[in-house]
């Protein structure tokens, strides 16, 4: 028995308006051949029956249960984890905000040693735990570490063998993205600088180091930003760490087949800047021209919604009606005024 199976991983799920996949995602961590594993779900105050569905999925899998609020652990200096906990947080903190919060309450758990965050619209496969684990184990030291992410019903296409961010234009690009699993190895560590936030683990030595995700972005760039503040703390990727992705399910992500919607277009490209003015500044007025090049393309292709969402983002103007809408008045004043200008 290695040492890292006296620990236990525990599950960050940021949940919002995800009553069409947190079931799955739920079944699918129950099926885990890694018995040391604590869910915790946070939910942004989703306006659908999300956490209805997840009561329901505790009641009928008997599943060890119980639903607490921020306020009911944050003044606590232990906690005991259930298999599945549901904090229902009482507005839309955003994707980092929801994460910290899951970080809060780990950190009060002393067997934790792994923090997995992972999307609401993502399965898992029964190893995949185990495998984390296992890769913990040969690699040493481990900052963050995750596996290989696939298109859900895609046949074994990848979406991310961990990521690179170019500092001149703020670009994301994941790697092997779009080939399919049989065909590639996974990439070298060394050409890897970010690890996708959708499937991704931090270890407690990195959190107590490092600290907690960046709230300045409210989406996109937050798992970016926290990769380019590990210092020496290692990227590890572990190929048998294998997690089906759906993608963009509520935020209107692009995938293969689809574009990015204007919701994800203008905190995309205002993240975009606000990462590359955090990290590169010299580098801003060549990723804002390069962002600004999109943008026209997405013009005269005809997607005048996805341009205006981009373009308002890009440049950190009030959003478009469209987007401002779809965030109820709490979660626009803080998705709205969060972060650098």
């Amino acid at each position: 028995m290695s040492a890292n199976e006296n620990k236990a991983i525990g599950v960050i799920i940021v949940s919002y308006s995800s009553s069409d996949v947190i079931v799955e995602c739920l079944k699918s961590l129950e099926l885990s051949d890694f018995e040391n594993l604590n869910i915790v779900v946070c939910d942004n105050a989703s306006p659908d029956s999300s956490n209805e569905l997840i009561r329901e999925f505790a009641n009928q899998q008997a599943v060890e249960f119980e639903e607490v609020r921020p306020v009911d652990f944050m003044q606590s200096d232990q906690v005991d984890p259930k298999r599945l906990t549901l904090v229902s947080i009482p507005e839309n903190l955003g994707y980092a905000g929801g994460v910290n919060v899951g970080i809060d309450y780990f950190l009060k758990c002393e067997d934790i040693e792994y923090f997995w965050v992972l999307n609401p619209d993502c399965t898992v496969q029964p190893g995949t735990a185990s495998a984390y684990i296992k890769c913990a184990d040969n690699a040493g030291e481990v900052g963050l570490m995750s596996g290989r992410t696939l298109y859900h019903g895609e046949g074994g296409m990848i979406q991310s063998d961990g990521g690179w961010v170019n500092l001149w234009n703020g670009i994301c690009t994941n790697l092997n993205f779009g080939l399919m699993q049989s065909d590639v190895n996974m990439p070298d560590p060394n050409k890897v600088n970010f690890l996708l936030g959708a499937n991704l683990i931090a270890t407690r030595n990195f959190v107590d180091k490092v600290g907690k995700m960046c709230e300045d972005y409210f989406l996109y760039y937050e798992e970016v930003d926290w990769a380019m503040r590990r210092g020496t703390l290692p990227l590890v990727l572990c190929p048998d760490a294998v997690v089906l992705h759906h993608a963009g399910t509520s935020i209107g992500s692009g995938t293969m087949h689809r574009r990015h919607s204007a919701f994800s277009n203008y905190f995309n490209y205002r993240s975009r800047m606000r990462f590359v003015r955090k990290f590169h500044p010299i580098a801003l007025p060549f990723a804002y021209t390069y962002s600004l090049l999109k943008v026209i393309r997405l013009v005269l292709s005809g997607a005048m919604d996805e341009a205006s969402g981009a373009w308002r983002g890009l440049n950190n103007q009030p959003p478009p009606k469209s987007v401002a809408e779809r965030l109820d008045e709490t979660a626009r004043i803080r998705a709205f005024s969060s972060g650098p200008p």
